[in-house]
């Protein structure tokens, strides 16, 4: 039976946005093809009920935890649901930017492009409810229904243009992996119920498994949570499929999917799970260090703006499981404090990296919209004609390369500060080891950088590669009201982390008992991690600092140039005949991260020829992955087949011969 609603009001208020989106859904399926409606209409007021979705997880996440037991599902297995402040956090990242993302499909989707629209909205309104039932299910049953629901749901949003063969193989790579996953799941939850019988979350919380049993339980729920989270080697999905998706769905999917897998690992391993051992901070550290780095360093050759920014979310998963993997080492250590301050880091980035991604998501389909063109290659001078969509842009690849003011830097910086504090650790070879993946982290850092200048100058910067890109059309009202939100989201969360810190300080007590909302607390307008002695960050200083920079010099040119304005030719290096395509390309700009780190990858190269009427150079760079690992998979799983098909020879005598034998087989076997 439900609770007294008294004893749950925000767990109720969820239930209600929750159903409120599968009504627009299905409102959505009666309006097929009423594009106008299903735009302005239907999207605008799911993007509301995300803001109240917001409203409600802010409420909650500092209030006590709430449950209920909805009457659905099997005889004898409800639905089991919780509130506490992991799962309010993990919806205000839903909700802040399902809002965003909402308001800027109202103005995205085009007449005759793929799936009619209102069964899109059926599929995406589907998704939205799914991700938000499952942070609150609280048994396995719940979890796994709400979870393959979000599995399908996604699925369709990716082959939405499915008329494209590439876009419905990326599709069945995304479903073969996410079910490869689900199994690693559903495992990890068999072994946490002790075989007791009970699969809800309160049972697991109860047991207390043997060290061996923990750590099958953690590495499946690694396993499992990581294929849908893109982290090495289970990744080769998420460059495929985020390019095949419509922008808006890409946006989610990065921003909130993947957050919710990590979401997944967060409450196994701190919350489900009651022993914590140090080697399983050093194997989610070194998994993500490994994803991080592979995912930069493709990012920075990447030619196709939706692929860079694929791996750049690899990347940023990367990070965000090594900020969890150095929480639970500080864990296992009995360091609730430093713990504190690495999982602060960690989920503090979430938060980030849901913003300013999805806001790069959009730009990139808006720039996609006006131009028809993917490859950087042919892309250069937009912000001339699309202004609105070039500031949004430059103020998410800021806060993607990790700059300050803006909401990446936070995460980051603290991060590194959490590596910082290392040296107290028990363990001479850990003292050593950690600070190295310190360093590693700073060199992601400047790699990201790097990747964003290129990302950002190559489409807006320098001048238009084509013709037709001055025919390019700014963003629309919908589209530059969901960009400005999400621009707005990254502003405000690098000019107010303690307040964020504050928002985050329940998670942590939840998780590693401590928290740091005490300390930045007592420090003011500065950001203190531990100690003003040993570091802090003022983002209001910085930020003065940098208007007191551009006021100066507006004040020096208007004073001593008498505001007089010159257009010069920039500098041509004595050869004035230059054209667009003697930019700096997107190949180009990579050149030299792709010579340093040439092990890496897999590159085939098309050489111009003699007798070529129109000589060209081209280099392929491939995931040396595919080959290593998954093509050789396939094979023996094709090899395999074809033996077992050899089972299957179309006569009743040869299937009857099987019965008995097996008949035979299993009475000897009984006998014995």
């Amino acid at each position: 039976m439900l609770a007294p609603p008294a004893a749950w009001v925000h767990l109720d208020w969820v239930l209600v946005v929750v159903v409120a989106w599968l009504a627009i859904g299905v409102v959505g399926v009666f309006m097929l093809r009423r594009f106008r409606f299903v735009a302005v209409v239907l999207f605008p007021i799911g993007g509301a009920l995300s803001l109240l979705l917001l409203g409600v997880a802010l409420s909650a996440a500092f209030s006590p935890p709430e449950v209920a037991v909805l009457p659905l599902g099997l005889p004898g297995l409800p639905f089991h649901l919780r509130l506490d402040s992991l799962s309010a956090f993990f919806l205000i990242v839903i909700g802040g930017v399902a809002a965003g993302v909402s308001a800027f499909a109202a103005g995205y989707f085009r007449k005759g492009e793929g799936t009619p629209p209102g069964l899109i909205c059926l599929e995406y309104h589907v998704f939205l409810a799914s991700i938000a039932m499952v942070v609150i299910a609280d048994d396995a049953y719940a979890f796994m229904v709400v979870w393959e629901t979000m599995a399908l749901s996604s699925f369709f949003l990716v082959i939405a243009n499915h008329r494209i063969p590439e876009i419905r193989s990326a599709g069945y790579l995304y479903m073969l992996v996410a079910h490869i996953g689900a199994l690693g799941i559903l495992l990890c939850f068999g072994v946490l119920q002790a075989n007791t019988g009970d699969y809800t979350f309160t049972n697991m919380r109860a047991q207390h498994l043997s060290p061996f049993w923990g750590s099958v339980a953690f590495c499946l729920a690694v396993f499992g949570f990581g294929a849908k989270a893109g982290i090495l080697p289970l990744h080769a999905w998420l460059p495929e499929a985020h390019p095949a998706a419509p922008s808006p769905f890409s946006a989610l999917m990065s921003a909130v999917m993947l957050k919710i897998a990590l979401y997944g690992i967060l409450r196994v391993a701190f919350d489900l799970l009651q022993t914590r051992i140090w080697w399983w901070g050093v194997l989610l550290m070194s998994v993500g260090l490994a994803t991080a780095l592979f995912g930069v360093i493709f990012s920075t050759v990447q030619v196709e703006m939706k692929r860079l920014l694929a791996y750049s979310s690899i990347e940023n998963v990367g990070l965000m499981c090594v900020g969890f993997g150095l929480a639970l080492l500080f864990s296992a250590y009995g360091m609730h404090a430093l713990s504190a301050l690495a999982l602060t880091a960690a989920l503090y980035h979430v938060l980030s990296h849901a913003f300013f991604k999805s806001l790069l998501f959009c730009s990139t389909g808006a720039v996609l919209h006006a131009t028809g063109e993917r490859s950087l290659g042919k892309l250069g001078g937009l912000i001339r004609y699309m202004p609105w969509v070039a500031w949004p842009t430059l103020i998410g690849a800021l806060a993607c390369a990790g700059l300050p003011p803006l909401g990446g830097f936070v995460g980051e910086w603290l991060l590194l500060q959490s590596f910082l504090f290392t040296t107290g650790l028990p363990s001479s070879f850990l003292n050593m080891l950690v600070p190295v993946v310190g360093a590693l982290i700073a060199l992601i850092a400047a790699l990201s950088g790097y990747t964003m200048v290129k990302y950002f100058g190559v489409i807006f910067l320098g001048q238009p590669r084509d013709e037709k890109l001055s025919r390019a059309r700014d963003a629309g009202t919908w589209e530059r009201i969901g960009m400005l939100w999400l621009a707005g989201g990254c502003v405000g969360l690098g000019l107010l982390p303690n307040q964020v810190i504050g928002l985050i300080d329940p998670v942590t007590h939840l998780l590693v008992a401590d928290g740091l909302a005490r300390t930045v607390a007592s420090s003011g307008w500065l950001l203190v991690p531990v100690s003003i002695e040993r570091a802090s960050y003022a983002p209001a200083i910085f930020l003065l600092g940098v208007i007191a920079c551009f006021a100066l010099a507006f004040l020096m040119v208007r004073l001593l140039y008498h505001g007089r304005t010159r257009r010069v030719p920039p500098w041509d290096c004595g050869y004035p005949w230059q054209t667009a395509r003697m930019q700096d390309t997107a190949e180009g700009f990579g050149q030299p991260i792709r010579q340093i780190f040439e092990p890496m990858f897999r590159m085939t190269r098309e050489l111009p020829t003699p007798f070529d009427e129109q000589p060209r150079y081209r280099v392929t760079v491939q995931d040396p992955m595919w080959h290593w690992l998954y093509l050789p998979v396939a094979a023996a799983v094709e090899r395999l087949s074809r033996l077992i098909g050899l089972l299957q020879q179309g006569r009743i005598a040869v299937y009857l011969m099987y019965s008995f034998v097996t008949l035979i087989v299993v009475l000897l076997v009984v006998k014995i």
